[in-house]
């Protein structure tokens, strides 16, 4: 029995057909976007027609270093749906990485915000590039670039017809692509098929996951570089929800702004975002009366920031996901006889990562190899497996084999499991650091740093922050001459030149020796007990405003 393959292409169909006059709606460098599911399906028609006339084939992969915004919602089901591949690429990457990311993808078109178009400009390097045969900049006029062949959005799509047929596509046909960091090495690869893309669409809408229909109006602050925005363009989309896009670098000014004039009933960001917006508060009246959920993921949700948006009204849903599970895999919803529990205990259940999301299992499996019981204090690494759940890396067998335990993808984090099933993370098995939603490699830091003559042996681990959630310290070893507070600047100044400034070590601790593990590797989970309770003296410097990961658009 073959029936209809599990595409993207119903969705867009649905929403032009039975939600015709929704509004999508984007703040850009260009003043305030408002149009409709009607004339959207036309643009993203029209897309098609400018991308198969550029000579991008079935399979071909198409960049996009973007914001939020309606053109980049545009390539969201114009790219995946003629059978090519959308592969959101995060700008807030140091230029190394982007160049990797490029020449791996072998993307053939690249669209790129003019925000972004600079950072672009000082990444390209002729050879990691050599695949691509057109650049777009994502407005009606293109800046002064070296980049080339360029042309801007308007332009590429200006002529097309609003007239295409998608063609059947195989529901096993890769339709996008994001790059996940790690602990060791460059960025890897994850490829999603049009059947993860669609399961995971259906499944976020569900009560039991996000719940999105066609009464909320859905604001991604979530870049849409970070895993498809969460998959929420897609699962709004099939809803016929009203979308709000807030576009580059949105303030809580911003942020506050389109809540009220848009009425916004459900918004999703990491922590920082939401910090943010509730100290903008402090000071500036904010009607948030539209606004019902605000989903958090990426970092940890704070219990006292669900207890903050709570006294406004406003319910805290928290979920946890991977790169590799498209990403959303457990939301902290009530069960059902938890609704009438008082709110302490609410709170602590809606602080964990939560309740599989149906359709996904889940495992928690020993260091013997053993499962774990549901006793909420034993503790193990949680496997999971499922329909929107990848089980390989793009060519790289090495990570395949490490990660992957056949059908189970081992996500590195060290959990419990209550006996209602809620999960939460105690540890993540790798030393990865996540600053503001953002991934920092610790390893590449501590290689950076020991390359200088002076250090002797360098360890970087993620230090408590309250607003960021995690900052990078770096524990030197130096030899006894050395002139520690001018090795510090000389230090900064070196990785300065290769990576973005807010991955920059917020302190430089000098001590005698890095302890070490029975192997003799670098031994952090000692370093971070040593200095447990110590932030303050840890974390000397505070990162700048400007270099704030979900603020850094330079």
């Amino acid at each position: 029995m073959t029936g209809h393959q599990q595409t993207l292409t119903p969705f867009l169909w649905r929403a032009e057909n039975v939600f015709p006059e929704k509004e999508i709606v984007a703040r850009t460098h260009e003043g305030m976007k408002r149009y409709t599911y009607d004339e959207y399906g036309d643009r993203v028609r029209k897309l098609a027609n400018a991308l198969e006339n550029a000579g991008v084939e079935e399979g071909d992969r198409i960049g996009t270093i973007c914001w939020n915004t309606d053109r980049h919602f545009e390539t969201y089901f114009s790219v995946p749906n003629i059978g090519a591949q959308l592969h959101t690429i995060n700008p807030l990457l140091p230029d190394g990485h982007i160049q990797h990311i490029v020449s791996d993808a072998q993307n053939k078109v690249i669209f790129v915000d003019p925000s972004l178009a600079e950072k672009l400009d000082s990444a390209y390097e002729e050879d990691s590039f050599s695949s691509v045969e057109q650049f777009v900049v994502m407005g009606s006029e293109v800046p002064d670039l070296s980049i080339e062949p360029v042309t801007d959005y308007e332009s590429f799509i200006g002529d097309e017809s609003t007239d295409y047929e998608f063609p059947e596509l195989s529901e096993d046909q890769p339709a996008g692509m994001c790059y996940t960091s790690g602990t060791t090495g460059m960025p890897k690869g994850v490829e999603y098929t049009q059947q993860m893309l669609w399961s995971h669409t259906m499944a976020t809408m569900v009560p039991q996951a996000l719940g999105i229909d066609d009464s909320d109006v859905l604001m991604p602050v979530v870049p849409m570089f970070h895993v498809n925005a969460w998959g929420m363009p897609f699962s709004a989309t099939a809803a016929g929800a009203k979308q709000v896009y807030p576009g580059p670098s949105p303030d809580p000014e911003d942020i506050a702004r389109l809540i009220e004039e848009e009425e916004v009933t459900l918004t999703a960001g990491v922590p920082t975002v939401w910090l943010g917006l509730l100290e903008y508060m402090e000071d500036n009246e904010v009607d948030l009366s539209s606004l019902e959920r605000v989903i958090i993921g990426g970092s940890a949700a704070p219990k006292a920031l669900i207890e903050q948006f709570d006294e406004l009204g406003v319910e805290v849903v928290h979920a946890w996901g991977m790169t590799e599970m498209s990403p959303i895999g457990t939301v902290a919803n009530l069960k059902s006889d938890l609704e009438d529990a008082p709110k302490e205990q609410q709170f602590n259940v809606k602080a964990k990562q939560g309740l599989i999301v149906p359709g996904l299992e889940f495992k928690v499996v020993d260091d013997d190899g053993n499962e774990v019981p549901w006793n909420g204090e034993d503790f193990g690494e949680l496997y999971v497996r499922g329909p929107w759940v990848t089980q390989s890396y793009f060519e790289r067998p090495e990570a395949n084999e490490e990660d992957f335990e056949g059908s189970w993808l081992k996500t590195g984090d060290i959990v419990t499991v209550d006996e209602d099933g809620y999960i939460e993370i105690v540890d993540r098995a790798g030393d990865v650091i996540k600053s503001g939603g953002e991934w920092i490699s610790s390893q590449e830091l501590e290689n950076a740093i020991m390359a200088h003559d002076d250090v002797t042996e360098a360890a970087v681990i993620g230090v408590p922050h309250e607003r960021w959630s995690e900052r990078p310290v770096a524990m030197v070893v130096t030899p006894d001459e050395v002139d520690n507070d001018a090795l510090t600047e000389e230090l900064k100044e070196m990785l300065l030149e290769e990576y973005p400034k807010w991955w920059l070590p917020d302190g430089f601790k000098y001590i005698d020796e890095i302890p070490k593990t029975a192997t003799g590797k670098f031994s952090k989970k000692d370093l971070r007990e040593m200095y447990e309770g110590q932030e303050d003296e840890l974390l000397q410097e505070e990162v700048s405003e400007e270099a704030a990961p979900e603020e850094a658009d330079d």
